[in-house]
């Protein structure tokens, strides 16, 4: 079957830091666009950060540029997503979906291939 996994979500102080990551199983992230969203209580689904399959290209949200730095191990086809600061704000579900398009993934994210499940990350005092 053709999945992906996130993992690394938990609860951390104002100011904290954790990495996620994105495993596919199935299909090989070689050849996708990978990006992370989230959704927060009472708030739509955002796009964060997109990648690229082969040229390096990424993109941030606003919300989260200088913190947030997404990156590959494509022998472990896994994509992670590194956050440093982390704000209350940044509370919610955390996504990655894989696309066949890098433009796809920065315009069009209900467009996405592959979902995972999500995980928790709750930033709280």
């Amino acid at each position: 079957q053709l999945q992906l996994v996130e993992s690394g979500g938990g609860l951390v102080q104002p100011g904290g830091s954790l990495r996620l990551s994105c495993t596919a199983s199935g299909f090989t992230l070689d050849y996708y666009a990978v990006g992370w969203f989230r959704q927060a209580p009472g708030k739509e689904r955002e796009g964060i950060s997109c990648s690229s399959s082969s040229l390096g290209n990424s993109d941030y949200a606003d919300s989260v540029k200088g913190r947030f730095t997404i990156s590959r191990d494509n022998a472990k086809n896994t994509v992670y997503l590194q956050m440093n600061s982390l704000k209350p704000e940044d509370t919610a579900v955390y996504y990655c979906g894989a696309f066949r398009l890098f433009r796809a993934c920065v315009s069009s994210p209900a467009g996405g291939d592959y979902w995972g499940q999500g995980t928790q990350v709750t930033v709280s005092s």
